[in-house]
């Protein structure tokens, strides 16, 4: 049985978050509660997340609306139809064009099925998203913490995470992926909220980037 986090229980996890650790209830004290930051299920949302790995936030989205106005409608159908050319122009690099085609080759013959992964467990998630090139760990992880909404996914290999845990903990250096396992272990079974308070933290607070 998966479970999924509902407005009651977000609000009741940073509850508890913020009571059992001092630095995350510094976060709600300075910034307030942070988004759920929810996002859609299904081909657009993957398509983006792609997008999104290895640059800004604000690059990718561009990117990502160049190529929806470029195919009219954002499907898997118009994205195998679509030529290099104008996925260059829309911004995306060759090697991402190969991971929304792979993507879009998936979902076609049924090796991706976006309406199973709700009966899932998240590792089973994790397996089944991971077939598509260019889907790794972080990738899979977002997809379960924003859009299947799963309480207790923390991706490691975020670099706001590693970020934020350096600045919030008083760290020497930005964890890397086995040390920053290790400090969300305090926060399980509500590491997706403790991910969102420290990407709250991260996107409020100025620093040398």
């Amino acid at each position: 049985m998966t479970t999924r986090l509902s407005n009651q229980t977000f609000s009741k996890a940073l509850t508890i978050l913020a009571r059992r650790d001092p630095d995350l209830r510094q976060i709600v004290k300075r910034h307030g509660n942070p988004p759920t930051w929810q996002r859609p299920t299904g081909f657009k949302t993957l398509t983006l997340l792609i997008l999104e790995q290895q640059v800004s936030l604000a690059s990718a989205r561009a990117a990502y609306d160049r190529l929806s106005a470029a195919m009219k409608d954002l499907t898997p159908d118009n994205a195998l139809g679509l030529t290099d050319a104008k996925f260059r122009k829309a911004g995306v690099s060759r090697q991402k064009t190969r991971y929304i085609r792979h993507l879009s080759q998936c979902i076609q013959d049924g090796t991706v099925n976006f309406r199973r992964l709700s009966r899932m467990d998240d590792d089973a998630v994790r397996d089944h998203l991971m077939q598509v090139k260019g889907v790794g760990a972080w990738t899979a992880d977002v997809y379960l913490l924003m859009c299947l909404m799963r309480p207790d996914v923390w991706p490691v290999g975020d670099i706001a995470l590693q970020a934020a845990a350096h600045e919030i903990k008083g760290l020497d250096a930005r964890p890397g992926p086995d040390l920053l396992s290790d400090i969300g272990e305090q926060w399980r079974p509500w590491r997706s909220v403790a991910a969102r308070l420290l990407w709250h933290h991260y996107l409020n607070t100025s620093r040398k980037r």
